[in-house]
């Protein structure tokens, strides 16, 4: 599982690396084209969108993975033992409750719906349901990053003493 992890992070931090690489030419050639040529580009703006959506998404899967997301960790600071690790525990299953559910399950029918209606973008004419796939691909990164840190907790949790 570790070596899986390592290939997923790296291949992560590549497309998140060329994402905001891309995010910068685009956004720079859409200030040139505006202010210095004086003839704005009209699909740079959307293109600019939907790569900051992919971005935003995918940075907090990857943000999950560092353990740099947002958390309130003040209650969880004070406990030890077994206590913090029933928090923990429930922390981590909510996590993944909404990472599947809403994330992956709710993202898919997003798609689903969203290509079936045929619905396009205004500027590029791009399938809208491209675009929300970064919703359940990145629920199913999260589930997939959740999963080894809950199994250490439950573990912690479920251990019997000496």
């Amino acid at each position: 599982m570790t070596a899986l992890t390592s290939i997923v992070d790296r291949v992560l931090r590549t497309v998140l690396i060329f994402l905001m690489g891309f995010l910068v030419v685009v956004v720079s050639w859409q200030v040139i084209s505006r202010y210095i040529l004086s003839s704005p580009s009209s699909y740079t703006e959307e293109i600019a969108r939907f790569t900051l959506i992919w971005i935003g998404l995918l940075g907090a899967a990857h943000a999950l993975r560092m353990r740099m997301h947002l958390g309130i960790d003040l209650l969880v600071n004070k406990l030890t033992g077994k206590a913090k690790s029933v928090v923990l525990m429930f922390s981590w299953l909510v996590s993944l409750s909404f990472a599947f559910f809403a994330m992956t399950v709710g993202g898919f029918y997003l798609v689903q719906l969203t290509l079936a209606l045929e619905q396009t973008s205004a500027a590029l004419g791009i399938k809208m349901g491209y675009v929300y796939l970064a919703i359940p691909f990145s629920g199913l990164l999260m589930c997939f990053y959740i999963m080894p840190p809950l199994y250490s907790t439950v573990k912690a949790v479920f251990r019997r003493p000496l």
